[in-house]
């Protein structure tokens, strides 16, 4: 192994890796839509789990302790029978929001680009000899 091929390793660890780890779990399949949902003002357990089609409770109480642990939201309990409990995104979220907007934007502008390329592209592989 060279010793470009041994720093170009090191710096993906150090660097690509803690990075890796957020953006998994942030921009996990259910978290998208927590935060999207939540960033629209206090948000309830119950709310969530009707907003999110295919989400079980178990992956949703989860998602929202992982969340919760990453500091992109805050859970409030409220004193009452049975207690209530509300999920607010932080400032921190807000911006991940911010950005997951412009992100969702320009999938939108993009669609039929991407969709066009991959139909270019199917047709082309299916033609080619497959080559180890």
């Amino acid at each position: 192994m060279s010793r470009n091929h041994t720093r170009v390793t090191e710096a993906l660890r150090d660097e690509a890796c803690p990075v890796t780890e957020l953006l998994d779990r942030v921009a996990g399949k259910w978290s998208i839509g927590i935060l999207i949902a939540a960033a629209h003002g206090p948000v309830r357990f119950t709310e969530l789990e009707r907003s999110i089609n295919g989400i079980s409770r178990r992956m949703l109480t989860l998602t929202l302790r992982r969340l919760e642990r990453d500091g992109l939201l805050v859970r409030t309990v409220y004193p009452t029978v049975p207690p209530k409990v509300e999920y607010t995104v932080t400032p921190m979220a807000r911006e991940l929001h911010d950005s997951l907007t412009g992100l969702v934007g320009w999938a939108e502008r993009h669609r039929a680009t991407i969709a066009e390329a991959r139909a270019a592209y199917d047709t082309t592989t299916e033609q080619r000899p497959d080559v180890d």
